[in-house]
């Protein structure tokens, strides 16, 4: 008997050691504003707002002869309300080894998660998706969400490989299985080229949407990225452009990001700044996807400043001022705890707020 329960416990503890559970718990007290809401209106609002807190579960097995099982359970959680699901986030099983990762489920695009990390406000209010990507999807199919650039993709297949003198490889397809009237078979493909040496941090990343928009019609966005380290200074930059097929033509835009990170000791300061030029192609003035409008004056401007103070590893508090600015035809609005703005408005915010790491 003692034998067995001498067993039993040393199986659950090598269960246990196999698994870790960690998490986010990211809360902001916010004040927004903006110039012109849904009504044309002014108006101010005061809230506490979640970024994307998460809690998780994942662990490994050593499969002999260097190939490991691993998976990830990520769900969210909404210190705010109480709020969550359990696997909404990145959540995958697959096999890892000398050859690279393959795994199967949930997870954000390669497109994504190369240059996500070169915005020091990701992902909150103040977060880059308000211009770059066209929006966020945090969680999405083929069909749920057919504009933004910035997504984790259900039903996907992923690879990543193996480092080779600091280059690295990550794909992903998101499978169609979505029909629609029309006869559109949907899905997506996602690529990132990654270079990390040195002081160095290089991307080149393509994602292609298959019939997103209807039948034979394709969009694409394509990302060139670089960031430098010097002491505890960063500086990045990243250059996008995006492209959809829409039955009455094509709308396309560019835009650009570039950020500024400097560590003093347990001070952090952070900038960050986004452009989105006029939206142009063959498709009508009336044509819009996502933040996204055809014609001249529908560009915007999306800057923010910030300060951190680290307490330790795992816990900080945080302030910016955060200022979105539209040109007279533009629409863009903070992707992740949005305002709603009519054309021509400026959104503004000023955040208090905490994060912890566990």
């Amino acid at each position: 008997m003692a034998a067995s329960l001498a067993l039993c416990a040393s199986h659950a503890m090598a269960q246990s050691q196999a698994v870790q559970i960690y998490g986010r718990l990211n809360l902001g007290l916010e004040e927004v504003r903006t110039s012109a809401d849904a009504k044309g209106q002014s108006s101010s609002t005061a809230r506490l707002s979640n970024n994307r807190s998460v809690l998780g579960f994942r662990g490994s097995e050593d499969l002999g002869d260097g190939l490991h099982a691993i998976f990830q359970i990520e769900g969210t959680v909404s210190p705010d309300t109480g709020a969550g699901s359990p696997a909404q986030r990145d959540t995958r099983v697959g096999l890892e080894g000398r050859a690279g990762t393959l795994f199967l489920g949930q997870w954000t695009t390669p497109y994504n998660n190369s240059t996500s990390t070169l915005d020091p406000f990701y992902p909150t209010t103040a977060g880059y998706m308000s211009i770059m990507g066209n929006g966020s999807a945090s969680s999405a199919d083929n069909v749920s969400d057919v504009s933004s650039f910035d997504r984790r993709q259900q039903n996907s297949l992923s690879y990543w490989s193996p480092n080779w003198n600091g280059f690295s490889l990550r794909a992903m397809q998101g499978l169609n299985e979505e029909r629609s009237a029309s006869g559109a078979r949907p899905s997506l493909s996602s690529v990132a080229g990654i270079y990390e040496q040195g002081p160095w941090y290089l991307v080149a990343a393509h994602e292609r949407h298959h019939e997103y928009q209807g039948k034979d019609l394709n969009d694409s966005g394509t990302r060139l990225a670089a960031a430098y380290h010097f002491g505890e200074t960063r500086i990045a930059l990243i250059g996008e452009r995006l492209k959809y097929e829409a039955p009455a033509g094509t709308l396309e835009r560019n835009a650009w990001y570039l950020s500024a990170t400097h560590q003093i000791g347990r001070h952090g300061l952070r900038f960050g700044i986004a452009r989105a030029g006029d939206g142009g192609g063959s498709a009508p003035a009336t044509q819009k996807i996502g933040f996204i409008r055809k014609g001249r004056d529908t560009g915007a401007t999306h800057y923010t400043l910030g300060y951190d103070y680290n307490f330790s590893k795992r816990t900080s508090v945080f302030a910016y001022y955060t200022h979105l600015h539209n040109e007279k035809n533009g629409v863009y609005d903070f992707a992740i705890n949005s305002v709603t703005v009519s054309p021509g408005a400026t959104a503004r915010g000023t955040v208090l707020g905490i994060r912890h790491n566990f």
